[in-house]
């Protein structure tokens, strides 16, 4: 080939290359923010896969403090917060953090979408302790599941590191446990009220693996609820801290469903 043609060729396909990073990228029609409530045992920093991932993706994604005090004053924290957003709101929840996004959005027109994330979505009635599921970790005696502060509960190192989170590592798992915040009573036995998931599309992450909010029970809230389901294999309970790009996938459907 002449040298002339081989030059020619040559700077073609490096102005025509595309990172492969780049050419995964999706591009939705609406940017919304994303805000991100976490659960019960957590906190925030459990949404940092996912928050850098969508900002960096050009979203403003927002993970904010679960009170974890009890369901209703828990949702009125939440939508306070969601009163200062402006436009469309991708809504996402972990865990009990399912049933605080279930209550802050009913009634709200920004909220566009709901994201359960191994999560509670109750209806009107039900608490959150009761969608645990058969054969859930959490279906033991307390006192061999907590450690009790006043009514505060906090879960017990073994729990969390072989039920909560068992498919991190353990000097992971270890550190989470020893940062966690405790959870009121009242988180898990307060009635919720009606669910936003009647009026506002949801979607659904369902780890195989987790064995706090079993699958089968994950599948029957998302199948009354009507909601787009990605099932994950494996996984636990904390997928989101071990798996956050598969959660930010199913994240972005939620976005991308957007017009």
């Amino acid at each position: 080939m002449p040298k002339t043609i081989l030059a020619l060729a040559m700077i073609l396909t490096t102005t025509n290359a595309v990172p492969a990073e780049a050419a995964q990228q999706r591009v939705c029609p609406v940017k919304p923010t994303v805000v991100l409530i976490h659960g019960a045992w957590a906190d925030t920093s459990s949404w940092n896969g996912e928050v850098r991932a969508l900002q960096k993706a050009g979203y403003d994604a927002r993970a904010i403090g679960n009170p974890l005090r009890g369901l209703t004053s828990d949702a009125e924290t939440v939508r306070d917060f969601l009163n200062t957003v402006k436009g469309p709101v991708v809504l996402v929840g972990h865990s009990y953090g399912g049933s605080v996004i279930t209550n802050a959005a009913t009634g709200d027109r920004d909220v566009k979408a709901l994201v359960y994330v191994d999560a509670a979505a109750p209806d009107m009635g039900e608490t959150t302790g009761q969608l645990s599921g058969k054969g859930s970790a959490l279906g033991g005696e307390p006192a061999t599941l907590y450690d009790q502060v006043g009514t505060d509960l906090y879960l017990k190192k073994d729990v969390f590191q072989n039920s909560f989170g068992q498919d991190l590592p353990k000097t992971e798992s270890a550190l989470l446990w020893a940062g966690q915040r405790a959870a009121a009573m009242a988180a898990f036995t307060t009635p919720s009220q009606e669910p936003a998931w009647r009026s506002i599309p949801s979607w659904y992450f369902i780890a195989t693996g987790d064995k706090i909010i079993v699958p089968e029970s994950q599948r029957a809230m998302a199948k009354r609820a009507k909601s787009k389901v990605t099932e994950f294999n494996g996984g636990s309970h904390l997928a989101l801290v071990s798996h956050p790009e598969a959660v930010t996938r199913v994240i972005e459907d939620a976005i991308c469903s957007l017009r």
